[in-house]
């Protein structure tokens, strides 16, 4: 009985234990990185970071249940889910360059920054309303609730565009401010200073996974909250079946399978069903439509940041359009020369880019689906794992800053560019392991997986995965990304030229842009064939692309100087 109790109190409170427990693990690192942050960079990096946070964690909240959310609410399949996903997502970024330009010409990234924070608010505002209507769908309200889902996600995506790359512009401005400001002291300074860059970026991207790591828990919890007071359990394949029952009235025997799993203990056994299956749908994504209140809340307290501390920030269009009358005809001739190798330079790493986040932006696509259908959910929401990844960046980032920094102490410093063909390697890895894992465990299409019952995959001698294979695929990930994301930033900020920073910044996450607008193949190819040959896919991206990438280092390091 007490091993009974103890499994029940687990199966009910897991995703609470590991949220409080992942809190416990993050609090000493933020104080560990604040304090870096604030003895060995510039002053500006603290309040930039924080307002990033901020923003993050609303952005997360979203983010982590959005494709799964799209799917339960609508009844889509996870193709045409992923499709809204992958849109949104390529619209987030690409955003980011048309934010750039936007900066780059009125000279007022604050501006542009607040501008995008109220946008954000606004968007999530409207996601928090829990508008239903596919009950009712011959008379047109499913695809009115659709299109208004849409065009709340397009106003998150287009104040994202407004913040996000400029935000970053003005952290690479703090930096060039700061390597002059250390040169006048000499060159032991200088090269000091210079050589904070990268880690200062990675410790800006710490604080958005800060905000990313507490994110995940927060629709789960809210929905499972809101399950119990209606007298129902999280129940991952129940929405789906659901709609299925909706649309059809076949009762399947994984409905009755999963029917019991779905009320509350003790509780009788619906026999309409068909009041049973809209409930269950209508109380499932309630929850999570009010956890994008805490995303507004998040906004709020991102933009009072931004606002408070903005003198901190520089405004780089006004000094380099007063710098600007200084050169002569010259200098111009050839600054342009210089401009055009590192333009050159910057397409080329940002071609790397479309394919890395290709593969890397599968967490909230195929890899989603694989937790929600290949591993066992029963006391962890397949969202929750999306968590790892910001976590292993928390942990992680530390151990890579000082192996970098102990290779620069012995005089075998690695170069940006080197740094990001290697983490095209670390990302196949991941998907190498899945190839390997799946193979192994015999595993089919999802779409033939999710259509066994219990009994079928007894019989066919399959299993689901333990969550372990989660953890290891999420740490081989984000390795890799932190040997390209930060750093990819950093390397953007040294490149651009001073008077195009946040139109550079901007074209980097364009290049994020058109990797995202084509993940949705992740389901695509995940529901269609044995998931192996989909994990082989992306192994066979990530491999082409770091072979390019080591064939371009040495120009590459000759061009930049880094």
């Amino acid at each position: 009985m007490k091993l009974l109790s103890f499994a029940t109190l687990w199966q009910n409170n897991a995703t609470w234990v590991i949220f409080a427990g992942i809190i416990l693990v993050v609090v000493p690192f933020l104080i560990y990185y604040l304090r870096i942050a604030k003895k060995d960079h510039p002053k500006g990096l603290i309040a930039a970071a924080l307002s990033n946070m901020g923003e993050r964690f609303g952005y997360y909240i979203m983010n982590a249940v959005l494709a799964l959310f799209i799917a339960s609410k609508f009844g889509l399949s996870d193709g045409k889910a992923g499709l809204i996903y992958s849109v949104f997502y390529f619209g987030i970024y690409i955003l980011s360059l048309v934010g750039g330009i936007i900066a780059d010409k009125t000279q007022n990234y604050n501006r542009t920054i607040q501008t995008g924070l109220i946008l954000m608010a606004a968007g999530y505002i409207c996601l928090s309303f829990p508008v239903f209507g596919w009950e009712a769908a011959g008379d047109g309200r499913w695809w009115g609730v659709l299109i208004f889902t849409c065009v709340a996600l397009l106003c998150i995506a287009f104040g994202n565009g407004l913040f996000k790359g400029n935000l970053s512009a003005l952290v690479g401005k703090m930096y060039d401010d700061f390597e002059a400001e250390e040169a006048k002291k000499g060159p032991e300074a200088a090269k000091a200073a210079k050589d904070k860059r990268d880690s200062g970026f990675q410790i800006f991207y710490v604080f958005i996974n800060i905000g990313g790591v507490i994110a995940p828990f927060v629709a789960p919890l809210l929905r499972q909250w809101w399950l119990g007071v209606n007298g129902f359990v999280y129940n991952a394949n129940m929405p789906q079946l659901c709609h299925q029952y909706l649309a059809d009235g076949t009762v399947t025997e994984k409905f009755t399978e999963q029917l019991g799993n779905s009320i509350a203990a003790g509780a009788a056994v619906p026999t309409d069903l068909a009041a049973f299956s809209s409930d269950y749908i209508n109380v499932f994504n309630s929850g999570i439509h009010f956890s994008f209140i805490a995303s507004v809340i998040a906004m709020l307290i991102s933009l009072t940041i931004f606002l408070c501390t903005k003198k901190k920030f520089p405004q780089p269009g006004k000094k380099v359009h007063a710098q600007s009358v200084e050169y002569t005809a010259e200098e111009k001739q050839a600054m342009a020369k210089e401009i055009k190798q590192r333009m050159a330079a910057l397409f080329a790493v940002l071609g790397i880019a479309v394919f890395f986040w290709l593969s890397f932006h599968q967490n909230g696509q195929s890899l989603s689906i694989f937790a929600r259908d290949f591993v066992n959910t029963k006391a962890l929401p397949a969202e929750i794992w999306q968590a790892m990844n910001p976590l292993f960046v928390i942990i992680l980032t530390p151990i890579v800053m000082g192996i970098f920094a102990a290779l620069a102490r012995k005089g075998k410093p690695v170069s940006t560019p080197r740094k990001i063909a290697l983490g095209m390697l670390i990302a196949g890895l991941a998907y190498l392991f899945l190839l390997i894992y799946s193979v192994a465990s015999n595993y089919p299409s999802g779409d033939a997986f999710r259509a066994m019952s219990d009994s079928e995959m007894v019989a066919a001698g399959l299993a689901k995965a333990a969550p372990w294979v989660m953890i290891v695929t999420y740490f081989f990930l984000t390795v890799a990304e932190l040997f390209i994301s930060p750093l990819g930033l950093s390397f953007v900020s040294k490149v651009a030229p001073k008077s195009m920073l946040g139109l550079c910044q901007g074209l980097w996450l364009g290049a994020t842009a058109i990797g995202n607008l084509f993940i949705f193949v992740g389901p695509i190819m995940l529901n269609a064939w044995p998931i192996w040959k989909c994990w082989g896919v992306f192994l066979a991206v990530c491999l082409v692309s770091m072979t390019i990438m080591f064939g371009m280092v040495k120009w590459l390091e000759k061009v930049t100087n880094c």
